[in-house]
């Protein structure tokens, strides 16, 4: 083989590269493993002849990474002349993401309760018939547990209906005193319509101790009323039933659109419902083991998107769940 006239085209080669491509074919072409150079290396028979050869590889290596390092500083150069910054210049405004109405109200609740020393507690979306109906004093005739109502994935677990099973799970493991709430996505199979939604979120409240009355509820539900809609809107509580509280109580708000004179949106009533409340029925304290002559407590269980809907004006839940960015940037 003729070492001096493959090193003259090997290096013609290199120094004709004008890219990184090129410069990686002439590599292969010339030192590759199934180059003439290579083959002639493994065939050399005398040391004088191995010498030439190996200083012609040498010499062909360090064309190729001179090569290769001016390839690589032209890259940058260019870059750089194409690619001009100017640093005078304002930059760009990246816009920042923000909390969903619902999360905000929810962690504005779990603060207004944590300041009243109550612990804050996640349930499961997905629950038993034993924790959302036994328990809580809803028996086999009850109407929420037709599959019309809720949500079934088989005949003894559903999507949780409310998130009062969390109450009951905590006081099956502790005694009392509990202060707790607990707040979550809940399920119903209702038709969506301006107050309801099949999937909205819940804040439920539990209260057990030695002599808890009506009277603890009333204050605790009048101080968290105040809090979220200040004292100018109207208030009432008003008797009601629940299976799994007695007595039972309803909160109402004065109507937002309407001032009370009634409209579509409160039902011609003049008020909107916040949600139910009451003593802890006995039946559901015997159930977690809690003697009923020694504690009483009480619970109560209101939905996020109304309080978000009373507090705001707004006149459809409907439009919490559409991500219309119009509406999410204005709170």
């Amino acid at each position: 083989m003729d070492a001096e006239a493959l090193e003259t085209e090997a290096q013609s080669a290199i120094a004709s590269a004008t890219t990184p491509g090129e410069l990686d074919a002439a590599r292969v072409r010339y030192l590759g493993r199934g180059s003439a150079l290579k083959q002639a290396l493994r065939g050399v028979r005398d040391r004088e002849a191995g010498q030439v050869l190996n200083t012609v590889r040498s010499r062909l290596e360090r064309a190729l990474a001179e090569r290769r390092t001016a390839l690589d500083r032209s890259v940058l150069e260019r870059s750089l002349a194409e690619e001009r910054l100017d640093i005078s210049l304002p930059g760009h405004e990246f816009r920042r993401g923000r909390l969903h109405p619902i999360t905000q109200i929810r962690r504005e609740v779990e603060e207004i309760f944590l300041g009243m020393g109550y612990e804050v507690v996640d349930g499961r979306e997905v629950e038993t018939v034993h924790y959302i109906f036994d328990q809580l004093n809803m028996g086999p005739g009850h109407v929420t547990r037709s599959p019309l109502h809720t949500f079934y994935l088989d005949d003894g677990v559903l999507l949780r209906t409310e998130t009062s099973a969390s109450q009951i799970r905590v006081m099956e493991t502790r005694k009392p005193p509990v202060y707790m709430v607990s707040l979550g996505r809940v399920y119903r199979r209702d038709t969506p319509e301006p107050k309801r939604y099949p999937s909205f979120h819940q804040v439920e409240g539990l209260a057990v101790d030695r002599g808890i009355t009506l009277a603890d509820l009333k204050g605790t539900l009048q101080l968290l009323l105040r809090r979220l809609f200040g004292d100018q809107r109207a208030v009432r509580i008003r008797t009601s039933f629940f299976p799994f509280t007695e007595p039972s109580v309803e909160a109402d708000v004065e109507c937002f659109i309407c001032g009370g004179a009634g409209c579509r949106v409160c039902e011609q009533e003049g008020w909107i419902e916040v949600g139910g409340a009451g003593l802890v029925d006995e039946n559901v304290l015997r159930n977690v083991g809690y003697d009923p002559e020694e504690v009483s407590g009480f619970a109560f269980g209101w939905g996020l998107e109304r309080i978000f809907m009373l507090r705001h004006g707004l006149p459809d839940i409907r439009l919490l769940w559409q991500n219309d960015l119009r509406l999410l940037e204005q709170f």
